[in-house]
């Protein structure tokens, strides 16, 4: 096989590849055994017709896309790894020739990985972030824990208040008839949630179990459901129970309650304590961020367009996954949301295109400082996952490799050892 390369524009480039004839012949070849399963000629059974009274009756050319879906996927990706070129979008194939007896030729347009021209990254400054606890920040923590903690008691007298649970029956309405998706009975509410349209929670504030009332509100202008969207609706609203949160005591008896302490003042130590630790982590990441963000500035790249799509594809793929872990679907998002996939995907698009510059730059850092994933690195990162999934390292590193995920782990111990790297680099302001 011979295959040539041009660059035809900044991230486009023009791969020719030439495929022998002895392959094109075992390629008819296998192409035959395949197709002549599914032929039928009288007097032969299926998969028995001899190779020539097949051509005859068909012609060699009905084989001849079969025998291309054969060899292509395998030239093209010898053609690939050959020149070290790193495709980012699936190519455009032109078969120039193909024929039997006769070197198969095709041309393959595809984007790929592009260039980086990198700037200063050596002896950045970065600002130091200050990861001192205060009072108040244990005090917030300290009434998330009540919040958790809460007794739920059902109120039988007076208006529902911010914070209740509401049980309600709804059912909306636009232009005066009911519409798809806008009712339900006996749904839960927590009201200031924000877990319905804007403006409806706070209406039912006030009401009394038993009370009726009508509920107006605007659709978003951006809501999933275009024939929805900015129009005004009325929701006609049933309160049937109310629920009030009633928050612990702050005391010892708290912390023992919720903690292996003794006493609240052990407990708010031991809260402070985990708080440093966590907000050590987070002004160490905030560092990694202002450095990387530094070098991603003052380096050059253009980015294909494809990258960003896919990109932004496994953002939304991995934000589905984390809806279905609390038990919520992309469907029912939207729905209390108000948002659509394309309005998530374009809020998403910005955070993709920068993951994948700041991605482009590291690499390239990487590999202007010579910074790779050794097999002591490999073996630290298995022990650790073969902490935290129970399974022996040895084992998870026969899945990877089987999976074809091994690479993936090398090339993200590279991205934080060249992280590191800049950090090393860098001066603290």
């Amino acid at each position: 096989m011979k295959a040539t390369w041009e660059k035809i524009d900044k991230n486009i480039v023009s791969i020719d590849v030439e495929v022998e004839a002895e392959k094109v012949t075992v390629a008819l070849d296998q192409a035959f055994k395949k197709v002549v399963q599914k032929v039928n000629v009288p007097g032969f059974r299926k998969g028995k017709v001899p190779r020539g009274i097949f051509e005859s009756r068909f012609g060699i050319e009905s084989l001849y896309q079969d025998a291309i879906d054969i060899l292509l996927p395998d030239a093209y990706s010898d053609a690939i790894k050959e020149h070290d070129l790193e495709p980012v979008d699936r190519p455009e194939i032109d078969v120039e020739q193909f024929a039997k007896g006769e070197n198969f030729k095709f041309k393959a347009k595809v984007i790929v990985k592009p260039e980086v021209t990198l700037g200063e990254y050596k002896g950045l400054e970065v600002e130091a972030v200050v990861s001192e606890v205060a009072e108040d920040e244990i005090a917030a923590e300290l009434e998330r824990l009540q919040q958790r903690h809460a007794e739920l008691s059902v109120i039988e007298e007076g208006p529902a208040q911010d914070g209740d649970i509401t049980v309600i029956d709804f059912d909306g309405y636009v232009d005066g008839e009911a519409f798809e998706g806008g009712g339900g009975e006996r749904y839960s509410l927590e009201l200031g949630s924000n877990s319905f349209i804007p403006g409806f929670e706070e209406q039912v504030v006030g009401m009394q179990i038993g009370d009726f009332k009508d509920i107006d509100i605007t659709f978003p202008e951006t809501y999933h459901a275009e024939h929805l969207a900015g129009k005004p609706a009325v929701f006609k609203v049933k309160l049937h129970e109310i629920k009030r949160k009633s928050l612990p005591a702050l005391d010892d008896e708290f912390a023992k309650d919720v903690s292996e302490f003794d006493t609240l003042e052990e407990y708010k130590k031991d809260l402070a304590d985990k708080l440093k630790v966590r907000k050590d982590q987070e002004a160490e990441q905030a560092l990694e961020i202002a450095v990387v963000d530094k070098a991603t500035a003052a380096a050059d790249v253009e980015i294909p367009e494809p990258m960003i799509v896919t990109e932004t594809d496994y953002m939304i793929k991995d934000f589905e996954s984390r809806l279905k872990m609390q038990g919520m679907d992309m469907a029912l998002y939207f729905q209390f949301s108000g948002q659509s996939e394309s309005v998530l995907r374009d809020q998403m698009r910005t955070d993709a295109e920068k993951r994948v510059r700041n991605n482009l730059v590291l690499d390239a850092i990487a590999k202007a400082e010579g910074i790779v994933a050794n097999d002591e690195d490999l073996n630290e990162e298995l022990e650790k996952l073969s902490k935290s999934y129970n399974r022996p390292s040895e084992e998870l590193r026969a899945i990877f490799e089987q999976n074809g995920n091994i690479n993936s782990i090398k090339e993200d111990i590279s991205l934080r050892k060249t992280i590191k790297f800049l950090l090393d680099n860098s001066k603290t302001a």
